[in-house]
């Protein structure tokens, strides 16, 4: 517990240092907080004046009266005016600040391993872009306004109430205690309620982009019911939590209400008995009835708001965990780019695992002639795509290195290293945009002729052409308005249009017909020419004509030949190719 709440500390702290930056802004609400308060406390005690201006039927000073009644009417006006002013800074403050922390942490994403990715729900990772910064939001908006406004009110009413009476003025403070005591207890109850109430709306958003993004394979597999039943698990969980959270919060307000009342009722008491025997008045009296709801006002707000408080410490704390996740290491300006890449390739013992003392790839050594076509074939979980991801420098080697026309690619800049791959996988993406935008995404600055010639080299021409408008038809997020085999088509054209010098093809027609295929083939091959290929396949019978395949098994390799080689040997290639193209 101790350590949550140093780390509570320790996000708040971190977030007023956000917040520093609008210190003008926070002077300026805090002048305004101040006018808008002292105007209010000192309508009060001209209220309190003004019952003593009315001693009888007869007996009214009407002079007085009225010059009370215009100071009040200024007073009420300067109260609401500079209230009005305290909103709008602190909404100004709030949404900036979370502004910045949505910044930092998008900024964050590109700057975070794959590997993080990998071990994170793609819908806990949106949950906290979205849900969460916008709880921090909420919760700053609301606590700068009952923060700023509720000190200016204690400190000036409890002055005023001390001027004018100090037995009455002991006597709501007496009360005042209570308060506090009760919202440490409360608050110490409910913070790791708010906390799991975060994690488990977190967890219900990735379940929920999960079904959502797969409802294809939900409904072929009938995972309907089961899917609900899930879901319901989730949700009661949600339920439990967040009625904990919401029941140990919305006491607070009753409770502050209550010790309110009795405090309102103690000073109408004392007074009463002070009016008995040294001749208090009855606008003084009035003046401390008001004067005890305003002095708790402060606390009862902050009660209102202790859920969205919380909450959004709940919040914060989960987005600071996003932003001070370990990044991929960062380069300086003295790494070079790689330069000059003609497509020589060499693995020279590399090791690499993605799970600590569980080695997958061991003493691994490859070298591939510039122009090469390497073909990478095996069973899945052999290690074929880990291969693709290391020579992107997705992943850092745990030992050895990968050197790039005898450059080591853990030497040079990440950015150059990747421009000089093209990359077709076999998960297509395609973004909500135009066709031409999705096609010019490697290379925005091409131009119309450019990215119709790529489109046409990937065969991807004829249906773009029978769509509404064109290259400029709007495309739904993930293609959703396009086949898979025309989103890959696209994908194809994108690779073609950057013209890079290396390329990864990763099943890269998995998606598409077996007549668009042996055209799609055809393209390849010419792309392809004097460039060094990797090309990850399971159907065989694509990657007959590879200069070199590699037979890969449990992370090694195991055969290495062009296809008649290994066909000959009769290994496991052969039994690969052998179970694709003979009967059982």
């Amino acid at each position: 517990m101790k350590k949550k709440n140093k780390q509570e500390k320790a996000a708040l702290i971190r977030l007023l240092g956000i917040m520093s930056s609008y210190k003008l802004h926070l002077i300026l609400l805090f002048v305004c907080a101040i006018i808008s308060s002292i105007s209010s406390v000192l309508s009060t005690m001209y209220l309190g004046s003004a019952l003593d201006t009315m001693l009888g039927k007869d007996n009214v000073d009407f002079r007085a009266l009225s010059r009370i009644i215009i100071i009040l009417a200024i007073l009420f006006l300067s109260a609401s005016l500079f209230q009005w002013f305290v909103s709008l800074i602190s909404n100004y403050v709030s949404y900036h600040t979370a502004e910045t922390l949505r910044k930092k942490m998008f900024a964050k994403f590109g700057k975070l391993p794959l590997s993080y990715f990998d071990r994170s729900a793609q819908g806990d990772m949106i949950s906290r872009f979205t849900n969460d910064l916008d709880n921090v939001s909420d919760a700053l908006s609301l606590s700068i306004v009952s923060l700023f406004m509720g000190i200016v009110i204690v400190i000036s009413s409890l002055i005023i109430m001390l001027m004018l009476n100090v037995q009455l003025a002991l006597t709501i403070l007496l009360c005042t205690p209570l308060v506090f005591i009760a919202g440490f207890l409360i608050s110490k109850f409910t913070r790791k309620t708010y906390i799991t109430q975060q994690a488990t709306v977190g967890n219900m958003s990735a379940f929920v982009s999960e079904m959502v993004g797969n409802q294809k394979l939900v409904k072929a597999f009938g995972y309907e019911d089961s899917s609900i039943v899930t879901f319901e698990t989730i949700n009661q969980s949600l339920f439990k939590t967040a009625t904990r959270a919401q029941f140990a919060s919305a006491i607070f307000n009753p409770i502050t209400r209550f010790i309110d009342h009795i405090s309102y009722l103690l000073v109408g008491l004392v007074g009463s008995l002070i009016a008995i025997s040294s001749g208090a008045t009855i606008g003084m009296i009035s003046q401390f009835l008001i004067y005890s709801s305003q002095f708790a006002k402060p606390f009862n707000e902050i009660s209102g708001i202790m859920s969205n408080i919380q909450t959004g410490i709940a919040s914060l704390k989960r987005v600071f965990i996003v932003i001070d996740a370990t990044e991929e290491k960062q380069e300086d300006g003295t790494v070079p780019d790689l330069k000059c890449v003609k497509g020589a390739v060499e693995f020279k013992n590399v090791d690499f695992s993605y799970t600590k003392g569980k080695p997958l790839i061991q003493n691994f050594n490859l070298k591939v002639a510039p122009g090469s076509t390497i073909a990478i074939v095996g069973s899945t979980g052999a290690g074929k795509t880990t291969l693709v991801n290391l020579l992107m420098r997705f992943y850092e080697l745990n030992g050895g290195a990968i050197y790039v026309d005898g450059q080591d690619a853990s030497q040079v800049t990440r950015d150059s290293l990747r421009r000089s791959f093209g990359m077709v996988l076999q998960d297509t993406w395609i973004f909500a945009g135009t066709i031409r935008e999705n096609i010019a995404y490697g290379k925005p600055d091409a131009t119309d002729e450019e990215v119709v010639a790529a489109a046409k080299a990937a065969h991807a021409h004829s249906f773009i052409r029978r769509m509404p408008n064109g290259y400029d038809s709007l495309l739904e997020q993930d293609g959703g308005n396009l086949s898979e085999g025309q989103k890959q088509l696209l994908t194809i054209a994108r690779i073609m249009l950057t013209d890079p010098e290396m390329l990864i093809l990763d099943e890269a027609t998995s998606s598409i017909d077996t007549l668009t295929e042996i055209r799609i083939q055809k393209t390849f091959l010419a792309m392809m020419q004097g460039r060094t290929s990797f090309v990850i396949a399971h159907r065989l019978s694509t990657i007959a004509s590879a200069d070199m395949i590699l037979v890969m098994d449990k992370g090694n390799v195991v055969e290495t030949g062009n296809h008649n080689e290994l066909l000959a040997a009769g290994g496991l290639y052969a039994q690969l190719y052998h179970s694709q193209f003979e009967p059982s």
